[in-house]
């Protein structure tokens, strides 16, 4: 398998298509990342300035979570969708097979040397923005900072594993790159769009808002739609690390709007931010497991030799 790790490493790393979505991202980001140092230096803040680097948006332009939320499954995707049908169509799966590599090493390699460059380019761009920050701000982050950063990188991590695992699957199940590709585009705009779209429907069905309705009705209307983007790993990385990058994110969700004055907005430690969001962690990592697990399953039962 380590071979298979390293050749596959290697090939991801000098893609033309990652190099490019990776500058794509750490642009957007950097940008976005640069606009919150401005508006840092004019409101003066000066508690957690480090993480709202990540969250502070700056007039009309999304902060640098809601871009990697929205555009980092895009690397994850270009890795995954044609990574095991493209061997197949070149014929060099059924070659590469009967060498001493065993098929559980083949497909592992691949998804771990996915999750390896996902890895670097992840740690790279929190690493710059962070040192755009310092050089900047002209003071380094804090022990709090640093490690919520750190924790950050670790869900974005995980979260780009699932859609690589997921383009890894459709890779598996389509013998067309084309097909898979399309497959997992649309899954991307499915789970990043649609399902806001559709969350609102579902609510809007079950527990309508008509003028002067009762309190009780609109946190319904909420928890509903709350509930239907539960299914979405985007909605589920959103709020993992909302509360990892906002130290005063209490996750009361409605209650926050209804009771803003009566909650405290003191920062949490790190570990009751992890309490806080840790059925949204589990999920994902959940998500990501059983994304592969399906697609162990069937390439290992899937004939390999060419006719």
């Amino acid at each position: 398998m380590r071979a298979v790790f390293w050749k596959e490493l290697a090939d991801h790393l000098g893609s033309r298509r990652f190099v490019i979505f990776f500058f794509l991202i750490l642009i957007l980001g950097g940008a976005s990342a640069y606009l919150g140092i401005q508006a840092l230096e004019t409101s003066g803040e000066s508690q957690y300035v480090y993480l709202s680097l990540f969250t502070r948006s700056s007039g009309g332009f999304p902060s640098f979570l809601g871009f990697f939320a929205f555009f980092g499954p895009l690397i994850s995707v270009i890795l995954g969708f044609d990574a095991v049908n493209s061997e197949f169509n070149r014929g060099t799966v059924s070659r590469v097979l009967s060498q001493p590599i065993y098929r559980d090493s083949w497909i592992n390699g691949k998804f771990l040397a996915g999750i390896a460059a996902l890895s670097i380019a992840v740690g790279s761009i929190v690493l710059i923005i962070t040192g755009l920050g310092l050089y900047s701000l002209g003071f380094p982050p804090d022990g709090a900072e640093i490690s919520r950063i750190a924790m950050f990188t670790v869900i974005s991590i995980v979260y780009l594993g699932f859609w690589l695992s997921l383009g890894i699957l459709f890779s598996i199940v389509f013998r067309q790159t084309a097909s898979s590709a399309l497959a997992s585009i649309s899954f991307w705009l499915f789970f990043t769009l649609f399902i806001y779209m559709v969350a609102g429907l579902v609510a809007d069905q079950l527990a309508p808002i008509k003028p002067g309705v009762s309190a009780e009705v609109f946190a319904k209307h909420e928890h509903i739609r709350d509930w239907v983007l539960r299914f979405s790993p985007v909605a589920l990385f959103e709020e993992a690390t909302t509360a990892i990058l906002i130290p005063s994110y209490r996750g009361l969700g409605l209650a926050a709007l209804l009771t803003e004055a009566q909650i405290p907005t003191n920062p949490l430690p790190l570990g009751q931010s992890l309490l806080i969001v840790w059925p949204q962690l589990v999920g994902l990592l959940a998500l990501t497991s059983i994304s592969f697990a399906i697609s162990y399953v069937i390439f290992m039962r899937r004939e390999i030799r060419t006719t």
